[in-house]
């Protein structure tokens, strides 16, 4: 079994903190685990780009073959659309739904929409708005990953959880709890979404 992830963004969102809590949640379940090098991330504000990839079996390359990854995980909805070629037909994307215009030839945002919409596989939700209003304001990242946590079937979604707080551990308790809460508001809101179309 293995699970390979595109994960993209801008510099500064937490992409990163992504790649870790995966990294770390992995190692604890024994899997093998093999990161690229995270591109962009010397600039705040560039784009920020790194494969991923999981397997209960040995892995020969860190880099993610041309429609073969099995998730986009992307805190930025143009950066998710950049890697289409590299997810498999089966592949899903879950991204964040809110541009970050950093560029001054940023997209048209409602064919940025369209285009994400027009693809069989995806989940978009609007992180920013989601950590504003529950208060989370600096974990919006985390709430990607809880929205990510069902379709990471190789990684139980308890360790996953646990990883967060490990983490975060150095950071203190209400850290913890904010990114705890976090991780449950996007894992919710992929459930509600589960619920309704089944």
């Amino acid at each position: 079994m293995k699970t390979d992830i595109i994960l993209s963004g801008v510099g500064g969102q937490g992409i990163l903190s992504i790649a870790t809590i995966i990294g770390e949640a992995a190692t604890r379940m024994g899997l093998t685990l093999k990161q690229a090098e995270v591109h962009g991330m010397s600039q705040r504000g560039g784009d920020v780009q790194s494969n991923l990839r999981l397997s209960d079996g040995p892995i020969a390359s860190d880099l993610i073959p041309l429609g073969s990854a099995d998730l986009i995980l992307s805190l930025e909805p143009m950066e998710a659309l950049r890697y289409l070629p590299y997810l498999s037909q089966e592949g899903w994307i879950i991204t964040s739904s809110a541009p970050f215009k950093n560029i001054p030839n940023y997209p048209d945002e409602a064919c940025l929409q369209e285009e994400l919409k027009s693809q069989p596989h995806v989940v978009a939700l609007d992180v920013e708005s989601l950590a504003r209003e529950n208060q989370v304001p600096k974990s919006a990242n985390v709430i990607l990953l809880g929205a990510a946590a069902a379709f990471l079937k190789i990684l139980d979604v308890e360790t996953l959880r646990a990883s967060v707080g490990r983490i975060f551990a150095s950071k203190g308790e209400a850290v913890v709890e904010m990114n705890n809460r976090a991780f449950n508001i996007g894992y919710e809101y992929v459930k509600g979404l589960n619920e309704k179309t089944e």
